[in-house]
């Protein structure tokens, strides 16, 4: 089985990680702040903090923005009068951990329709921040970077400043990608990165969040680990209900190993989109996704569209494809679908661009771990079983 995506670990990651398994330090030592320092180095970010997971990320992240903005609702909020509400909008087309982290502070998510490429579509999040019941209840917008390629981030941060908003990235797909040659990581006001295996680079599991915001960074340092704050010797202090979400030592001296070879796995990431982008043109099956030349995506996905009439013919040609031993998958069923978000949000909701794209999309394997000779044998089943399926 191919897989659509998967980690690259050679002997100087196992290195890497045997050395620090004899160290002194498994947790809390001096691999997680040098990893945590060439990540911030990397983005041109003023803090990074590493957690055990992006969803851990998200969490502190969302939980920052709360102790930083909005204390009262967490401590001192009268008993008999009903709490403030917030909400912030976002994505329907991203994995559940992006909202179900809001919802774990009571965050109520507001979701966007998307453009034909994935990401959040600019003329909706203005349509949605002028005419919204709940406008006024807005205070953050969270975009999601789909599959590696991020969003228009000028124009969504001239709508967050417009309107006052807060403007959050999950860049969970995009480490190493970047945005008018710059790079992903510090031009939102904080960039959530995935670390998991299947990512541009891995420390297993894992995830960071970065900012220049010194305050949001306290914030989500402490929630981090304990909501623990050291004084001297001894003595420390416990200042808010913090978990343990640290990334350890071992998981730090991977993401330090693999960090030079990031340009690397995008590369070849790159060059795999680039062979199938010309591969595919004119196919009368599916579209693909163009990305244009002032974005430089990760290729953490390679999505195709299928054409409408072949929508309903999509499991038959998912299985047929795994039967030949493509590990594809569909990212993402929208998360407005899922029962959780029928009981817990009030609104019927209609995203008609976020459904057609959940009906059209399915992920081919696309990663560096993948032989160009294989990725034209890929690209050949893929167009013969679209031949079958359509007649």
């Amino acid at each position: 089985m191919i897989p659509y995506s998967t980690q690259s670990i050679n002997d100087d990651d196992i290195h890497a990680v045997c050395d620090t398994l004899r160290s002194s330090h498994l947790t809390q030592g001096e691999r997680t702040l040098e990893f945590e320092n060439r990540l911030a180095s990397l983005v041109n970010a003023k803090y990074a903090i590493s957690f055990n997971s992006a969803t851990s990320a998200l969490y502190a992240l969302y939980g920052a923005f709360m102790y930083k903005d909005f204390a009262h609702l967490l401590y001192d909020t009268p008993l008999t009068h009903p709490p403030e509400k917030i909400c912030f909008i976002t994505t329907p087309i991203s994995f559940v951990a992006t909202t179900n982290m809001m919802l774990q502070w009571g965050i109520t998510p507001i979701f966007c329709d998307i453009k034909p490429d994935g990401n959040l579509d600019e003329n909706a999040l203005e349509n949605l921040l002028k005419t919204h019941p709940q406008r006024s209840c807005i205070k953050a917008i969270v975009s999601v970077d789909y599959g590696g390629k991020s969003v228009e981030i000028n124009k969504i941060r001239s709508l967050a400043d417009k309107y006052k908003l807060t403007f959050f990235s999950d860049s969970s797909h995009s480490l190493g990608g970047s945005y008018h040659n710059q790079p992903i990581g510090s031009l939102a006001d904080a960039t959530i990165f995935s670390f998991h295996a299947l990512k541009p680079i891995t420390t297993a599991e894992g995830g960071a969040l970065l900012t220049n915001d010194k305050k949001l960074a306290h914030f989500a340092r402490l929630i981090c680990s304990h909501g623990v704050q050291k004084n001297a010797l001894w003595d420390y202090d416990c200042t808010l209900i913090g978990m343990n979400l640290r990334l350890s030592e071992l998981g730090s001296a991977l993401g330090i190993s693999q960090l030079p070879r990031l340009q690397e796995f995008i590369a070849h990431r790159r060059e795999i989109a680039r062979f199938y982008d010309q591969y595919f043109a004119g196919n009368n099956y599916f579209e693909t996704i163009p990305i244009p030349p002032h974005i430089q995506s990760s290729h953490h996905l390679y999505p195709i569209l299928l054409r409408p009439n072949l929508w309903e013919k999509k499991e038959q040609i998912f299985q047929a494809l795994l039967q030949k031993g493509l590990g594809v998958q569909v990212h993402y069923k929208p998360i407005y679908e899922f029962n959780l978000y029928r009981m817990v949000l009030d609104d019927d909701i209609q995203c008609k661009n976020a459904s057609r794209f959940y009906r059209s999309e399915i992920s081919i394997p696309c990663h560096q771990n993948l032989p160009l000779q294989e990725a034209k044998k890929i690209a050949d089943t893929l167009l013969d079983i679209c031949l079958k399926c359509s007649q």
